[in-house]
C-alpha cells in the first residue's frame, strides 16, 4: 500500500518552471531513491512536501489523507522528517537540547525536565548504536557525529517517512554500514525512506525502488533490482552520459611545494614533493589525517614541526592570509560552516576571496565582477537564474560550483580541493574533472582529497595514500586502483607484507 502519492505537481520561480508535472509514489516500509542532477527537482519537490514551497498545482495523499495547504508544523505532526544534507543543528546548544528543541520535557511546575531528557537521548543513542553523548556541546562533535546526531533526531520523534539529502557524506565506511543497518531495521518495523544520493553503490546497496528526474521533469521509475547504475545514469543525465577516463598524461614543471617532516594536527612526518601543473589525489580513511593535512598547508592550524616551502619560499608564521597572498587556495568539503555566507548573493560569495586580496582598492566595480561571474557561469556550468539572488537560492552542487569559481577568482597557483565534488551529479562531476585537468595543462598545481578512488583514477597523476596520520604509500596513475587503495587505506598491506 502506497504510503505517500504526489501527482502533477508544478512549481514555479519567478515565473521560470523548476517542477513541471512531476510525480512520486512511496511505498509503506520501502526505500525508494529520488535521482537527478544538481537542479533536477529533486530538494523542491521535498520542500513542497514539508510544507516549505507552496505546490502551484497537483496532488498530495500521505497515509490516507488528502494534504491541501501543508504547512513545515503540519508536515512534522503526520510524520515526515527531511534531515537535510546541510544540517540543521545548533552548535551552541548541547545533544540533548537539539534533540528536544521546541519539544521540551518539563516538570509538573514547568520547569524544564533536563533529566529526563537526557536519559531519553540515552536511550535512544543506545537503541540505534549511536556513540554520543548527550550533554556533549554539538560544536564538540564531529561532522560525521552531527550527521548522525541529526538523523536520531528526527528518528526519536517516531517519523513515518523520513527524507535522507546526502546523507553518507560525512560517513565513512563503517559509519554508513551503521546507518544502513539503522534504515534496515526500521523498514521491517514499517517505516519508508526517500534516500536522495548521488552515490550508486549506495544506492543499489540500500533501495528497493528509484523515481529519476531531470530538468524538473520526471524521466521513469522502477525497482532497483530490474536496472542497472549505467542506466539509471543514462536517465539523469541524458545522451551527454559519458563513462570514459578524462585523464590525460602531460609533462610536469619544477617542484613548486614541498613537505619535509611536516607534522601537525591529524598527522606526522609527512614528506611530498608536488610539481607544478601535476595533479595528486590524497586520499585514506576518513580521519587518516589527508584533510587535517590540507587544512594545515592552507593556514588553518599550525604545524608542530617540519618545513614547508612554496614555490621556492619558506612559509613560517603561516595564516590563511599569508598562504592566500602566496597564491594557495582551498576549498573546503563542508560548504555550510566553512564556505557559505547566507545573507550574501551568488555574485557577492564569488568575488569574496578576491576583494580579500584587494582590500586596497577604493570601490568594486559590479560590472567587472559580474562579468567574470559570466565568465564562471559558463565555465563551470553553474544552474542559477540570476547572479543577484541569494546564494541559499542553489542547489549545494551549484554552491560547490561557485565556491570553486570564488578561489579561480584569485588566479592561485596552488589549488587545494577538499572532496571538491561533495554532493555534485554525475553530470557535474565530469565537468569539474575536464576542468581540473584544464587548469593543470594550463600550469595550475592541484590537490584532492576525497574518499572515492574513481575520482583520483579520473585526474591524478599520482596519490598519496594515508594511514594512521602518515603517508603509507604514493602511487602512479597506472598504479591506482580501488582495492589497491583500500588495502593500504586499512594498513592490509603491510600486514600481508609482513607474513
Amino acid at each position: 500500500m502506497s504510503l505517500l502519492q504526489m501527482k502533477n505537481i508544478c512549481k514555479s520561480f519567478s515565473g521560470v518552471p523548476v517542477l513541471k508535472n512531476v510525480q512520486l509514489t512511496v511505498e509503506k516500509g520501502e526505500v525508494h531513491a529520488l535521482l537527478g542532477e544538481n537542479g533536477a527537482g529533486k530538494s523542491t519537490l521535498m520542500n513542497v512536501l514539508t510544507g516549505v514551497f507552496p505546490r502551484d498545482k497537483g496532488e498530495i495523499e500521505f497515509d490516507g489523507k488528502e494534504l491541501k495547504n501543508i504547512t513545515i508544523k503540519q508536515s512534522e505532526n503526520l510524520g515526515i522528517a527531511f534531515v537535510h544534507q546541510e544540517l540543521n543543528l545548533f552548535n551552541d546548544l548541547k545533544v540533548y537540547e537539539n534533540i528536544f528543541l521546541q519539544k521540551e520535557y518539563t516538570t509538573k511546575f514547568g520547569c524544564l525536565d533536563k533529566k529526563k531528557m537526557i536519559q531519553e537521548a540515552e536511550r535512544l543513542f543506545r537503541e540505534l548504536g549511536v556513540d554520543i553523548d548527550p550533554t556533549q556541546q554539538v560544536s564538540k562533535l564531529k561532522t560525521s557525529q552531527k550527521q548522525l546526531l541529526e538523523i536520531s533526531k528526527a528518528l526519536f520523534f517516531k517519523a513515518k517517512l523520513l527524507i535522507l539529502d546526502e546523507p553518507t557524506t560525512s560517513l565513512n565506511n563503517d559509519e554508513v554500514a551503521h546507518l544502513f543497518d539503522i534504515v534496515n531495521n526500521l523498514k521491517k518495523k514499517g517505516t519508508s525512506f526517500i534516500f536522495i544520493s548521488h552515490k550508486m553503490p549506495e544506492i543499489f546497496r540500500l533501495s528497493d525502488r528509484y523515481t529519476v528526474f531531470r530538468n524538473g521533469e520526471f524521466i521513469g521509475a522502477g525497482n532497483i533490482k530490474d536496472t542497472t547504475p549505467e542506466d539509471v545514469t543514462r536517465m539523469m543525465v541524458g545522451e551527454k552520459y559519458s563513462d570514459q577516463d578524462v585523464y590525460e598524461k602531460r609533462s610536469l614543471g619544477d617542484i613548486i611545494l614541498e613537505l619535509k617532516d611536516f607534522s601537525g594536527e591529524g598527522f606526522r612526518n609527512i614528506n611530498l614533493a608536488v610539481k607544478k601543473g601535476s595533479i595528486v589525489g590524497l586520499t585514506g580513511l576518513q580521519g587518516a589525517g589527508s584533510s587535517e593535512l590540507m587544512q594545515c598547508i592552507f593556514g588553518v592550524t599550525r604545524a608542530y614541526s617540519g618545513e614547508m616551502r612554496a614555490m621556492g619560499k619558506v612559509m613560517r608564521d603561516h595564516s590563511i592570509h599569508t598562504a592566500m597572498k602566496d597564491q594557495i587556495a582551498m576549498l573546503a568539503s563542508n560548504r555550510k560552516e566553512n564556505s557559505v555566507i547566507p545573507d550574501m548573493n551568488i555574485l557577492e560569495n564569488m568575488y569574496l576571496s578576491e576583494h580579500t586580496l584587494s582590500a586596497w582598492k577604493p570601490a568594486i566595480s559590479k560590472k567587472k565582477e559580474i562579468e567574470r561571474y559570466k565568465k564562471y557561469k559558463e565555465m563551470l556550468n553553474i544552474k542559477a537564474n540570476s547572479c543577484e539572488d541569494l546564494i541559499t537560492s542553489l542547489s549545494g552542487g551549484n554552491q560547490q560550483k561557485v565556491f570553486l569559481a570564488r578561489w579561480l577568482n584569485t588566479d592561485a597557483e596552488i589549488l587545494l580541493l577538499d572532496n571538491p565534488t561533495q554532493g555534485i551529479d554525475v553530470g557535474a562531476k565530469a565537468e569539474i574533472y575536464k576542468l581540473i585537468l584544464e587548469l593543470a595543462k594550463q600550469g595550475k598545481t592541484i590537490l584532492i582529497n576525497t574518499l572515492e578512488i574513481p575520482e583520483i583514477q579520473k585526474v591524478a597523476d599520482y596519490c598519496a595514500v594515508f594511514y594512521n596520520g602518515e603517508i603509507i604509500k604514493v602511487l602512479e596513475h597506472q598504479e591506482i586502483d580501488e582495492m589497491t587503495v583500500m588495502m593500504y587505506s586499512t594498513n592490509a598491506a603491510q600486514a600481508e607484507e609482513g607474513k
